[in-house]
């Protein structure tokens, strides 16, 4: 059982002039109506320091607050092990099926929470899918904060992933392109997926084995899209083996699951990038489960 959590929202123009229960019904899709109206009953929910009512009207600056009571988090792998560590960075190895921040109802069964536990300067570089094990890189300093985020930033961080997907695409190794945006999502607003008006990504991927009807590929991405990997190779017609969400296209299915949902393999293998104190070239690499071994 975790402590509760305070979510806090500002309220913006957009949303000025609606009743609070309108608003949150429309706006976290999670909870319907009813959910919502006996989260207000009970005052659980707060515009500022007093507590809302269904029919208040909110205006734009106010701070809406729902002050949700603790809960039992879902069970999920706890453990991960450190890669590197020195006073400016840390590498940890985080397990398939852990979330990496909280959402989606985990706020301490997540990575950021054990790590933080244990290194409580750390700050996440970026993050994994729930469903994506392998390397996660930690900032232990300002400097490494600042370099880190401009080198992610400049394309200077290379990075290098494994999948299991459908099929068995080419031998020689080939790119995918397709741009990247947000589709319509029947659980969700939206989900990131392939579209030809999005904003461009490229993956380079290798083909390195073969497992049955499955295969498994080497992915390299100089740019950082949501579901990158997920969403190009489910658009070079191999989507990964198990995704809950993409299919062939490069879209979400017809009764499609929820991004954070497990099922797939996908690991982040290698990382690379200039150590932000030494200027020296840092190679970074977490051990393969055995499904992605070549």
């Amino acid at each position: 059982m975790n402590s509760g959590f305070d979510y806090r929202e500002e309220i913006g123009g957009p949303a000025a002039g609606r009743t609070v229960l309108e608003h949150l019904a429309r706006s976290y899709r999670h909870s319907d109506a009813a959910e919502w109206a006996a989260r207000l009953h009970r005052g659980e929910v707060f515009l500022g320091d007093s507590a809302a009512h269904a029919d208040d009207r909110l205006v734009a600056g106010a701070t809406l607050i729902w002050r949700r009571p603790p809960w039992e988090e879902p069970p999920v792998p706890l453990s991960f092990a450190v890669l590197h560590r020195d006073d400016d960075l840390l590498a940890v190895a985080k397990p398939r099926g852990l979330p990496s921040v909280p959402n989606g109802g985990f706020l301490t069964h997540t990575l950021l929470h054990r790590v933080t536990r244990v290194f409580p300067e750390a700050t996440p570089l970026h993050r994994l899918g729930r469903g994506t094990s392998g390397l996660v890189l930690f900032a232990r300093s300002d400097l490494a904060r600042r370099d880190v985020a401009a080198a992610w930033r400049d394309g200077r961080v290379h990075k290098v992933y494994r999948a299991l997907v459908v099929g068995h695409p080419p031998r020689e190794p080939f790119t995918v392109r397709a741009p990247i945006g947000l589709v319509p999502h029947p659980r969700l607003r939206s989900v990131h997926a392939a579209r030809a008006d999005g904003k461009p990504a490229v993956t380079h991927v290798r083909w390195l084995a073969s497992r049955g009807e499955a295969s498994v590929v080497e992915a390299t991405i100089p740019t950082g899209r949501p579901h990158q990997i997920r969403i190009h190779l489910a658009a070079a017609g191999h989507p990964l083996v198990g995704d809950p969400l993409y299919v062939a296209g490069g879209g979400p299915g017809t009764a499609p699951g929820l991004p954070g949902d497990p099922g797939y393999f996908l690991h982040a293998h290698r990382l690379t990038l200039r150590h932000p104190a030494s200027d020296e070239e840092l190679r970074l690499e977490c051990p393969l489960p055995r499904e992605l071994r070549a």
